[in-house]
């Protein structure tokens, strides 16, 4: 099913949005030299442009006039000069727009993806993810490369407007008025098809989305497809999109066929005017045969630069939606971050303590308690996850979550790792509200092991690498390795022949209890006072299960661990069994313990 508001990407602006465009202008700050290169370089382009005619029609009436041999050598070779400089001007304002446009580009993705660093996951939790790809590939390639030929053009375009109008107005002033006659016509054809093909152009493109939507979604679930004998369907569904992309392009290239033979008919007409008054003045000798050609010429120039303009005026408000979309990006706040408090504190430490660790604020650095005090939270207002939730983790204590999918484990995980926050009541850490204490330094204190872990396209040294703060020796990353039962199976020369340096996309059979134990093993190296394992164990089958429980009691000796789990092998060593009993409601708020109740397992040590 396609998510409409994805789709509003594409609709088109009634006009186009000054302030934000200057805001996308505003990234180019870095290059004003190549900016201002730019701008310099339409301009002495115009110039340029505009001295062709008069040098021809120079040369032409010198001929007829049967002018001295040296004056026509210093026309030709004050042409000459006039296309080696054009073609030095030409080099020159491609190299400025393809640093301003390579420059902008690496600076878009640069700082999109820093914003997306530190982005919250209630960011991601409902867009797609390459609807996130895309503002960094295309959307920024569409804007950075619009950029420089925009500012050239603007440059270029006005100027040789400019200097063809002087130029005609000085040479006959009566005929240039004749064709300026036909520019309210030229512009009003131009408006009206810059309009159909921007529409059409733009309904290409939706097309495109969906049909590229539809193959990526076949080829995923290319298995439930066959399994359930879908084939003549989805192909039928596949030749619906097909069938409107052929119409819509169809459409898109009549319009640009009729268009242009439109634009050059309405220039014969001014070139045909040019040609009926100027034979009259030229049969009255008040223009030459030159100045007729130079006339000539400049008419049929005058319309280029007014079509380059239109075409800039469409191509602006068809890269308008990914203009908001990187600004957009570039703007969003995240949800979770350190206050200005926070900031401050951070600021202070830093200063009195050089040698500080980044979002070291001065607090204690230990964690002896983390207590949950009347905590209520939900992911959409009126859906409550969680109320009046309590809850105390001690230093070195175990506490396992369990009960019904859907009920809030996860979430409790989640929001001790910050990830989220309270709706409602707080979370303190040695009885300061967390919210109080660095963000980077709560997560510094955290180490994660999924059910699914996301392994990189590095090495296997590098996979386990990932989570440490400083370069790891290869003692260490070994040492790890072999507290997460791991060793062994690296040493496998037939499946890992490299060993660690070998690269994730050059295995393709690695299991799923290997990818866990390189989970741990990557946890085990970061070495984080306080662990939480979601569901670790609960996709293995019975053999890897028991590998990867030995490894876990490793990595869980003497840390704060937060269990979420089914099994209870996996939970049989907690402190604390959190039972999660259903979904609250809005009616629990009165009754603590009917969303989940406390237990202390028996075992060795332990109150029953």
């Amino acid at each position: 099913m396609t998510d409409t508001s994805m789709l509003s990407e594409f609709d088109l602006p009634e006009r186009i949005d000054a302030g934000l465009w200057r805001r996308i202008y505003g990234h180019t700050r870095p290059y004003k030299r190549s900016m201002l290169g730019l701008a310099s370089t339409g301009v002495l382009m115009a110039a340029l442009d505009a001295a062709f005619p008069r040098l021809i029609a120079a040369l032409i009436d010198g001929v007829v006039q049967e002018a001295p041999g040296s004056t026509l050598l210093w026309l030709g070779g004050a042409y000459a000069i006039v296309v080696i400089a054009a073609a030095a001007v030409v080099f020159g304002f491609i190299s400025y727009a393809g640093r301003v446009a390579t420059g902008v580009a690496h600076d878009l993705r640069k700082s999109g993806f820093e914003r997306l660093q530190e982005l919250s996951f209630s960011y991601y939790d409902n867009r797609p993810v390459g609807w996130i790809l895309s503002r960094l590939t295309s959307d920024c390639m569409k804007v950075s490369s619009l950029v420089p030929w925009v500012l050239f053009d603007l440059f270029w375009g006005l100027s040789f407007i400019i200097l063809i109008s002087v130029n005609m107005l000085l040479m006959n002033w009566v005929l240039a008025l004749a064709v300026f006659g036909i520019l309210p016509l030229l512009f009003a054809v131009s408006f009206y098809f810059q309009r159909k093909l921007l529409f059409s152009s733009r309904m290409m493109r939706r097309i495109n989305s969906q049909i590229t939507a539809t193959f990526s979604e076949s080829i995923a679930g290319v298995r439930t497809t066959k399994t359930l004998v879908r084939e003549q369907s989805n192909l039928e569904e596949f030749q619906v999109q097909s069938g409107s992309m052929q119409d819509w392009s169809v459409r898109n290239a009549l319009q640009s066929a009729v268009y242009l033979p439109t634009i050059v008919g309405i220039g014969s007409l001014g070139t045909a005017i040019v040609l009926w008054r100027g034979g009259i003045d030229l049969q009255a000798g008040s223009l030459t045969i030159g100045e007729l050609f130079a006339f000539m010429q400049y008419v049929v120039l005058f319309f280029i630069p007014i079509q380059d303009l239109a075409r800039r005026v469409a191509d602006l408000q068809a890269a308008q939606a990914a203009a908001e979309r990187i600004q957009g990006l570039l703007d969003t706040t995240p949800d979770i971050r350190d206050s200005e408090d926070v900031q401050s504190r951070m600021s202070a430490h830093r200063r009195q303590h050089p040698t500080a660790e980044e979002g070291d604020d001065g607090g204690d650095g230990r964690i002896e308690r983390i207590d949950f005090r009347q905590v209520d939270f939900w992911y959409v207002e009126g859906e409550p996850v969680l109320l009046g939730f309590d809850l105390t983790v001690r230093a070195g204590e175990t506490i396992a979550l369990v009960g019904a999918t859907g009920g809030g484990k996860s979430t409790i995980a989640n929001l001790m790792c910050r990830f989220y926050e309270p709706s409602g009541g707080g979370i303190y850490i040695n009885d300061v509200e967390y919210r109080e204490r660095s963000l980077h330094w709560l997560r510094s204190n955290l180490g994660v092991v999924l059910q699914v872990p996301h392994l990189f396209s590095g090495t296997i040294r590098d996979n386990i690498a990932f989570g440490a703060l400083k370069e790891p020796t290869l003692a260490e990353v070994e040492a790890a390795c072999r507290a997460a039962n791991l060793l062994d199976a690296i040493n496998d020369k037939n499946k890992f022949p490299e060993g660690l340096r070998t690269k994730m996309h050059a295995v393709s059979n690695v299991s799923g209890g290997e990818k866990q134990r390189i989970a741990i093993a990557r946890a085990i190296l970061a070495d984080p006072p306080i662990l939480l394992l979601d569901e670790a164990t609960s996709a293995l089958d019975e053999e890897n299960q028991e590998k990867v429980q030995a490894a876990l009691n490793k990595l869980m000796a003497g840390r704060t661990t937060l269990i979420i789990a089914h099994r209870l092998s996996t939970i049989r060593s907690a402190d604390k069994i959190v039972v999660r009993r259903a979904r609250a409601r809005t009616s629990d708020r009165a009754a603590p313990g009917r969303a989940s109740d406390v237990h202390s397992p028996p075992g060795p040590g332990r109150d029953r």
